[in-house]
């Protein structure tokens, strides 16, 4: 466990002169944001608080007692006040005689909207009755990994005794519910001056009457098991020592951008997977140990690490003292067929009359010794999260079997809560996924108008995007824009020079190490130049075709490399311009190279087809809002060449089109997101122009 050094302790944040001014709902809302602030106190959306308070009946005007509780499904750390369900104590408590006993415990989640104080539509958790039931008006429950590591060790009970003496019970392991909540309001009432509990293989309740002091006891409690680990394991070295030593960090990343698509590939079968890589220190040290593969196979134990991780995760066959990646790729097929079966028979084994069907049999974690740790699921967030649950779970055994014996959940406890009934109906209740959820794009030209309006696109239907540009600037303006809108989670950036062939492939390792593989290509990289055929110099020839030839090849190829490696499809789209069909003056270097663009397109889609890989094209015209291409010397080339000024121009292109329409860079976005998405599904080779209508660019 972390040693107990001054920087490293738990930090009181309590605010008092802040807090006074405080509601009892708001200091309950202070204090979940702060316990939630550090990930040593509980894990992401782990654990619960509450506050009883006082308030007056909307109907009778009475003063009541009403339970203030975390909502299903929320986090402590970014919780607001909506987030809180509110319920009448009065009523709560009737339901104890409405109780049948723990065959029919499942059914109380049914009573609860009968108890909502204020119409409040935020739906309480499982855990609500816990809360309920402690007399305390203020109470705490989190999942911190120094006790879990207690609740999850083999001499739980007599750990508990000797770290906090009688001042902190324990309880025997119990599934959340409403049996666990009259466990606990048993305990309360026979040992009444206890201050909280540990749940085995579960977390820490605690409890006072002031919400400052709550809060104080909650830190005070979990730095004690902190302290107590730390001076326990001391010079020990964990989970047996290490048998193994890590390769290079750029050496992990890049064996790490090699499995990732391969692996996506295996488990995308039903639904597109992202990805999520973590060689942290505490990895490391996990997937290096000797003891490592004894402890993944026990599986986790805290129920929210669990329904995180699956029941345990599949350890990659590597040996990075010989290294070879192409080796474990080729035999990666028969490990994660070997997990399927493993689960397969799991679930056999452990399934119940009433059991939800079998869901998604692959693993989430894959631990790769020298290397970390990779984890997959359905959006890149909870792919990040799923790690950082593992992380928890790598904590709470490190410290367990450093001081006892690690216990994971038995099987069919851990069967009962994956597969429980109100968690399906929990899963049965989340939002239909996005059009491209599960879909990785990168955008190459990403930061300027046509780039950064098909990237926001994408990622408005559910999609990861990387942004490739070689202007450092705009590329740092367009990530901050899209990430405050969609979050850092789903949003990466790369500077490329798409005429490098060496920063394509570094780029391409980047994507794959950052989100698991790929799946459409938006190769938008340009620049414009026009001169009369006598003033163009070889150099400007060259560096359009360099640009707009060659860069198209480059980025192209290595997206087919990594479509190949995956084997799951993927919809390559082709920025080119209604000038790869039609001609304009002045502009031959510029014409050519959009020319030859069409044509590898056209190439590309002959090859793509047998792996399904669609390849399509957007022809714009004329879209200068935001727009690079339109900045500097080209506009004015193009202004003098049709015999206007550069605000003429726009008006120009407008009255020239066969619509009398602007074209923007949203429609061209547009377009390219129907030729990514399944609703071109049978499409191919195929080209959309979007530039108001120009017969001279018509298709034939």
């Amino acid at each position: 466990m972390t040693p107990p050094n001054a920087a490293q302790r738990l930090e009181n944040k309590w605010d008092a002169s802040r807090a006074d001014k405080m509601s009892e709902p708001e200091k309950l809302l202070y204090r979940s944001n702060l316990l939630g602030s550090d990930k040593r106190i509980t894990n992401y959306g782990g654990g619960n608080t509450s506050a009883k308070v006082m308030q007056k009946d909307p109907l009778s005007g009475d003063m009541v007692e009403v339970l203030w509780v975390k909502g299903s499904g929320g986090d402590v750390g970014s919780i607001k006040m909506d987030g809180f369900a509110t319920l009448y104590m009065d009523k709560l408590n009737a339901l104890r005689g409405l109780y049948r006993g723990v065959d029919y415990e499942d059914e109380m989640v049914g009573y609860l909207p009968h108890c909502t104080f204020n119409l409040n539509p935020r739906a309480a958790s499982i855990d609500t009755p816990l809360h309920a039931y402690v007399p305390a008006k203020h109470v705490d429950h989190m999942h911190p990994d120094a006790i879990i590591a207690i609740a999850a060790a083999k001499d739980s009970k007599s750990l508990t005794q000797q770290i906090f003496g009688y001042r902190i019970g324990w309880l025997p392991w119990k599934k959340p519910g409403y049996e666990l909540g009259l466990w606990l309001s048993d305990f309360c009432a026979k040992n009444p001056d206890t201050k909280g509990v540990v749940l085995e293989s579960h977390g820490l309740f605690t409890w006072a009457d002031d919400a400052e002091d709550c809060y104080a006891l909650t830190l005070e409690v979990i730095q004690e098991a902190m302290d107590w680990f730390a001076k326990q394991t001391e010079g020990k070295p964990a989970f047996g020592g290490a048998i193994h030593d890590s390769l290079t960090p750029d050496q992990r990343r890049a064996t790490a951008a090699s499995l990732m698509p391969a692996i996506r590939g295996m488990v995308s079968e039903k639904q597109h997977m992202v990805g999520h890589f973590t060689d942290s220190d505490a990895v490391l040290e996990f997937v290096n140990a000797k003891d490592m593969e004894r402890l993944a196979a026990l599986g986790t134990s805290c129920p929210d690490h669990f329904l995180r991780t699956k029941i345990c995760p599949l350890v990659v066959g590597f040996d990075p003292a010989k290294p070879d990646v192409e080796a474990t790729i080729a035999g990666l097929a028969d490990a994660v067929a070997a997990y399927r079966v493993g689960y397969q028979a799991y679930y056999d084994r452990c399934k119940r009359d009433d059991s939800p069907a079998i869901r998604d049999p692959n693993a989430v974690i894959y631990l790769i010794a020298g290397v970390g740790m990779i984890s997959f699921a359905k959006d890149k967030a909870t792919a990040r999260i799923s790690g950082e649950f593992y992380v928890n779970a790598i904590n709470v055994m490190r410290g367990a079997d450093a001081v006892s014996e690690y216990r994971g959940l038995p099987e069919q406890e851990a069967f009962d809560i994956e597969y429980w009934l109100l968690e399906e109906a929990k899963l049965q209740r989340m939002p239909a996924r996005k059009s491209l959820a599960g879909r990785v794009a990168l955008v190459t030209g990403g930061a300027g108008g046509i780039g950064a309006a098909t990237a926001e696109r994408y990622l408005r239907d559910g999609a990861c995007v990387m942004l490739a540009d070689i202007d450092a600037k705009a590329l740092e303006d367009t990530s901050a824009n899209l990430t405050a809108k969609y979050s850092t989670d789903v949003v990466r950036t790369v500077k490329m020079n798409v005429t490098s062939e060496d920063a394509v492939v570094s780029a391409y390792k980047e994507i794959a190490v950052e989100f698991g593989g790929l799946d459409i290509l938006v190769s938008n990289a340009g620049i414009a130049s026009s001169a009369p055929i006598e003033e163009t110099t070889l150099d400007l020839w060259n560096k359009n075709m360099s640009i707009l030839s060659t860069g198209y090849f480059l980025v192209s190829r290595e997206a087919f490399k990594l479509f190949k490696g995956q084997n799951m499809g993927g919809a390559v789209v082709f920025v080119v311009s209604k000038n790869g069909l039609a001609a304009s003056p002045n502009a031959a270097a510029y014409c050519t190279a959009k020319a030859s663009e069409l044509h590898l397109a056209r190439c590309l889609a002959l090859e793509g087809a047998p792996m399904g890989v669609r390849v399509n094209v957007v022809n714009p015209d004329a879209v200068l809002r935001g727009s690079k291409i339109w900045q500097g010397e080209w506009l004015d080339q193009r202004a003098g060449t049709y015999g206007t000024d550069k605000d003429g121009l726009e008006e120009m292109y407008r009255e020239r089109s066969m619509l009398k329409r602007s074209v923007l860079p949203e429609d061209i976005a547009e377009a390219a997101y129907f030729l990514a998405s399944d609703l071109s599904a049978k499409s191919t080779g195929n080209i959309i122009n979007v530039d108001a209508g120009n017969k001279e660019a018509f298709t034939r």
